[in-house]
């Protein structure tokens, strides 16, 4: 994986037995997985999570900004089992949630200034990233657009572009394919497509379908634990998948590097 930050060769996500409980649910149980470079030719991978309280949880634990109940995880190759791994981690990572709410008035250039100026990227010129990531997805004509007065295809992109504005080795999105028409959701998988191509990514929300657009591995989880694990060929026909960019399954399945630790 090339690197901006000195993880090359380090697989994106790492887990061996991890478990994460989100008040009284437990949303992983005992879950092994690993998600690999994008340069290895891996394409995003997808989670279909029911509960939105669930899918905020797995995406705050691969952020750094929640701490596995028990076992091993690691992410960019640091521990997120210690402080220090989930601060570290929390520099790489971009995070498009649906659920942020930008500042009544912000425009979409705006967001994605801010956004670029809140990595703090010393030597990098925020104004010019910015305007790289937004001519990327194509939100150049929508700059100077509130947010909020914006389609709802154009904030989710947009989102989606203050996530990774500050070229984060892996991004997390939640729930931005979620309640949109079918050209709509195409128009933001195609954007997420496009960011993966150099970026590890690790979408969730609440229909795989969706998913399927974006991601070429989709897995399901019920009660904390994968009920299916499906493969997207190019075509976008969903097979079940023997092997993939993940390796994920209830209980502890191999994460090679990792041994699972229990409470």
């Amino acid at each position: 994986m090339r690197s901006r930050y000195g993880t090359t060769g380090i697989a994106p996500v790492l887990a061996a037995g991890v478990g994460i409980r989100h008040g009284w649910i437990w949303v992983l149980r005992a879950a092994s997985f690993r998600l690999e470079a994008p340069d290895a030719g891996r394409p995003a991978i997808g989670i279909a999570i029911s509960r939105e309280a669930a899918r905020a949880a797995v995406v705050d634990l691969l952020g750094g900004l929640a701490r596995p109940a028990y076992g091993e995880l690691r992410v960019l190759g640091q521990d997120l089992t210690t402080a220090q791994g989930r601060a570290a981690v929390r520099r790489y990572v971009g995070i498009a949630r649906l659920s942020a709410r930008p500042q009544p008035g912000r425009r979409v250039r705006g967001l994605v200034s801010h956004a670029a100026r809140m990595a703090n990227l010393p030597g990098r010129d925020c104004e010019v990233l910015a305007a790289a990531i937004l001519d990327r997805l194509a939100l150049t004509p929508w700059a100077d657009v509130p947010v909020r007065a914006a389609p709802a295809v154009i904030a989710r992109r947009a989102k989606l572009a203050a996530a990774a504005v500050h070229e984060p080795e892996l991004l997390l999105i939640d729930g931005l394919l979620d309640g949109l028409g079918p050209r709509d959701t195409e128009n933001v998988a195609a954007s997420v497509r496009d960011l993966g191509r150099d970026t590890a990514i690790v979408a969730t929300g609440r229909d795989p379908a969706a998913l399927a657009l974006a991601c070429g591995e989709v897995l399901t989880l019920a009660d904390g634990i994968i009920v299916r694990n499906l493969a997207v060929s190019p075509s976008g026909t969903r097979r079940r998948a023997g092997t993939g960019p993940v390796s994920l399954a209830g209980g502890c399945a191999s994460a090679p590097g990792l041994r699972p630790r229990l409470p």
